[in-house]
């Protein structure tokens, strides 16, 4: 297929630095594509509320990602912008915002994520109430569920359907559900739904074991990488953090740990970072430094670009589906 002019126009005018990093990296991802090997994408930061989804569920329905890392809020507020999108309210000028309006924001129910602020009560409550009848359901069968499978279970069902309020074809949770894309999902606990799964744990209503937990998602997704990493699997990393962190420790663990000494490493890497290299800094280390942590191999494709992931994963998502 050719490609269409975001990507002619990127080939043609980003040729140095980041912005070649950028191109480089498309082309990398591309390449693993074409060789049959899956790909990896990890969402951190606020990805969701940023509506990557407008473009990464495309991604998803067209194959281009296999299986997904992400934190509990991107999990939780792709469903939220889904439900409650015309109750967002952004605030172009939040860097100049003083405490007393910050404190305003909150009392009126906004949660501010830098320019954006979530509104709580057409959001979380609308999701609250539907997802505790899964978990309440799943504790009487005594069966239990990793967080994505009861987010999957509750867009299947169609229970949020009245009040949806942006086209489904931009919501990346709805396309991977449609697919029962494989997701982790690690530190589920410190976000909006696992606060609230907590405090009906606390409260005696349900038990903690309702929803699988964090080991359970490694040992998942060493099972996943053994059997689908016959001819490469790629780890396409927005962001730092757990959603990244968690995932790429799967190849050391199985290789070291389990002493499966034929497991290969992920066949390509690449981070999209705004954090600058510096001591101590696991989101700012160059990709060599896994090569030490037995994550990457010697010869595995490496490409770093430094810069802000909602401008970047856009632009790599764009060349990758042709536009």
């Amino acid at each position: 297929m050719s490609k269409g002019p975001i990507s002619k126009f990127i080939s043609k005018y980003y040729l140095h630095f980041n912005a070649a990093a950028l191109v480089d990296a498309a082309k990398g991802y591309e390449s693993q594509l074409q060789s049959g090997a899956k790909m990896l994408v990890s969402l951190a930061g606020a990805m969701s509320t940023a509506e990557l989804g407008k473009i990464f569920a495309e991604m998803i329905r067209q194959d281009k990602v296999h299986i997904i890392s992400c934190t509990g809020a991107n999990l939780e507020e792709d469903l939220m912008n889904l439900v409650a999108h015309s109750h967002y309210k952004r605030v172009p000028n939040y860097r100049d915002l003083t405490p007393q309006e910050e404190w305003d924001l909150l009392e009126k129910g906004l949660n501010r994520v830098t320019d954006t602020c979530i509104p709580e009560e057409e959001a979380f409550r609308r999701l609250q109430t539907h997802i505790y009848d899964l978990w309440k359901k799943a504790e009487k069968e005594g069966k239990r569920y990793f967080p994505h499978e009861y987010m999957y279970q509750m867009l299947l069902s169609g229970v949020l359907e009245e009040y949806y309020e942006i086209d489904v074809k931009d919501s990346w949770m709805y396309a991977a559900a449609e697919k029962n894309l494989p997701i982790v999902c690690p530190g589920w606990e410190d976000s909006t739904m696992g606060n609230i799964f907590a405090s009906y744990v606390l409260k005696g209503d349900l038990k903690a074991s309702t929803v699988k937990s964090g080991i359970e998602y490694m040992t998942f997704l060493a099972d996943w990488y053994t059997a689908n990493s016959g001819k490469g699997i790629g780890f396409f990393q927005i962001g730092g953090g757990i959603a990244g962190d968690f995932p790429i420790c799967v190849v050391p663990m199985l290789y070291q740990d389990m002493e499966r000494t034929d497991t290969p490493f992920w066949s390509y890497f690449c981070q999209i970072s705004d954090s600058t290299t510096s001591y101590g800094s696991y989101s700012g280390a160059v990709p060599n430094e896994k090569i030490t942590w037995g994550k990457l191999g010697i010869d595995t494709p490496k490409f770093i670009i430094e810069s802000d992931a909602t401008i970047v994963a856009p632009l790599i998502f764009a060349y990758l589906l042709d536009m």
